[in-house]
């Protein structure tokens, strides 16, 4: 189970010294501004879909912890090509993992990817809303809203 964590944690910080995806979209369709008042994270996902709903393309740009970086690196990765249906009920899938009241079993690598890797961040209950600031900010960006927070999400 060590080696399950040590790899959990490397997938993490190589997501938040190389993130994917990491800029200013241009041209877009949605913008949003989450922010998490415990640790200060603040990011801006941007993201383009097409007349159907599919998203094009998503980037994210701002500052945070680590684990908010990696978890929107991670994320932009997981969504992109996505339909609208689809992409909603992927975020509220790692969502309802992340804040379950009792622990589920962890995301299987071999099916979630590098996403697994959020399994770790269950042991550290202060951390959760900063590896969910990233998913939802994208839902606040889907649903036209400007500005989200982890304290109202």
């Amino acid at each position: 189970m060590d080696d399950l964590a040590d790899l959990y944690q490397e997938i993490i910080l190589a997501h938040n010294k190389r993130p994917h995806n990491e800029g200013i979209l241009d041209p877009r369709t949605h913008d949003a501004e989450g922010y998490n008042p415990l640790c200060g994270d603040r990011l801006v996902i941007h993201a383009r879909q097409d007349p159907a709903g599919k998203l094009e393309a998503v980037q994210f740009s701002g500052e945070g912890c680590a684990i908010s970086r990696a978890s929107a690196s991670m994320m932009t990765d997981a969504v992109k090509g996505l339909s609208g249906d689809e992409l909603r009920k992927k975020a509220q899938q790692i969502l309802e993992y992340l804040t379950a009241r009792e622990a589920p079993p962890a995301l299987d690598l071999a099916e979630y990817g590098d996403l697994a890797a959020l399994s770790g961040v269950r042991k550290f209950p202060a951390r959760i809303k900063c590896a969910t600031l990233a998913w939802h900010t994208l839902l606040a960006a889907l649903a036209g809203k400007e500005q989200v927070s982890t304290e109202e999400a």
